[in-house]
């Protein structure tokens, strides 16, 4: 864990956004693992894969624990931004539709989120905190 120091209220910041910003996901994720095929109908009518679900679903829920944990939260990071301007592009880029518009700019900036939480990782709260006093 890289040697950031924060004061007790920046940690409890850091700890409130990544559940914030993960609460997302796990509702998608877990959508999706209750709608799996109307979801792969979806995906494959915008021209995805529908194999894509998987890890899509694995990313989702198995990698939002892990943030919310503050456990291999800055591997986790960049492809969660990866995944969130992708998601942006495949299926919100009909700008003729201000709700996709705006879904659009809601991914782009998600993404700008898990860049900040790369660059400042997961705080003391965080599991990774927990382990690395633990030695």
């Amino acid at each position: 864990m890289k040697n950031t120091i924060f004061t007790k209220s920046e940690n409890t910041a850091l700890l409130i956004g990544r559940v914030l910003i993960i609460a997302l996901f796990m509702i998608s994720g877990l959508g999706k693992i209750a709608n799996v095929e109307a979801t792969q109908g979806y995906m494959a009518a915008m021209g995805m894969p529908a194999s894509l679900i998987w890890p899509a679903i694995a990313l989702e829920v198995g990698g939002a624990l892990a943030v919310l944990l503050g456990f291999f939260t800055r591997p986790l990071a960049l492809p969660f931004a990866v995944y969130s301007v992708i998601s942006a592009l495949v299926f919100h880029s009909n700008f003729d539709d201000q709700m996709q518009a705006i879904n659009f700019w809601k991914n782009i900036s998600i993404a700008a989120g898990f860049i900040f939480l790369w660059v400042s990782g997961p705080g003391r709260y965080s599991l990774e905190a927990w382990l690395a006093n633990r030695k």
